[in-house]
């Protein structure tokens, strides 16, 4: 008799999708050794951890408004965690990259950590951990990692390219808030709230000196 596979776990969920939302749609494979690296710590088939992604897929307006889709076998905890996602990235952010922590993933890169140090979540001011011969407060190392997811989701989503100029070379963009960081604490973390730029234009863009259109027409 066929054993039923095992069920799907909130945490996994949560992982998978942190993994989606930092990777291109033309990623979702079992073949990416990231998605294996990451089902190894899961225990779970890279094919089931490349299926989860497309099952996300099917939920995400930047998917299916260009024609593309997932595999449209979303289930119920699938859209309650695309929900919280959505409702609150701040609250996503923060239980997913617990959850990574956990299955022993870097929160940022979710590569593997062979000796994880679970020091991420402590409250501020609560752990000092001492960085390239620098001590800093946990509150500092979480306020880092948030803003590294922030930008690894805003550059996938922009395909690591700036609107205006092409460049392509991730070392040369910034992930610029549309609602600066300090003035709405709910879209902080939202992708959709950033725009990749090239560091010229991210300088100009934060100086008030040029705007958008919400079909990207630079404004000066």
């Amino acid at each position: 008799m066929r054993a039923r596979p095992r069920a799907w776990a909130r945490a996994e969920q949560l992982t998978v999708l942190r993994y989606y939302l930092q990777t291109e749609f033309g990623r979702l494979h079992a073949g990416n050794p990231e998605i294996q690296a990451i089902a190894g710590k899961l225990g779970r088939t890279a094919s089931s951890i490349a299926m989860k992604g497309s099952n996300y897929a099917s939920l995400d307006p930047k998917i299916t408004s260009t024609g593309r889709k997932g595999l449209n076998q979303a289930s119920k905890l699938d859209r309650d965690a695309w929900d919280l996602m959505h409702n609150s990235f701040e609250a996503f952010e923060e239980e997913s990259s617990a959850a990574a922590i956990n299955f022993g993933l870097d929160p940022v890169s979710l590569a593997p950590v062979e000796n994880p140090v679970n020091g991420h979540q402590g409250e501020p001011g609560e752990v000092e951990i001492v960085n390239d011969g620098e001590t800093e407060t946990a509150a500092s190392v979480v306020t880092r990692r948030k803003q590294a997811f922030f930008r690894q989701a805003v550059l996938t989503a922009y395909r690591n390219t700036c609107p205006i100029t092409g460049i392509s070379v991730p070392a040369l963009l910034n992930a610029s808030h549309i609602i600066p960081w300090s003035a709405n604490s709910r879209r902080r973390l939202d992708p959709s709230n950033g725009i990749a730029l090239n560091a010229l234009h991210d300088r100009a863009f934060d100086r008030g000196l040029i705007t958008f259109e919400n079909d990207l027409v630079v404004l000066v």
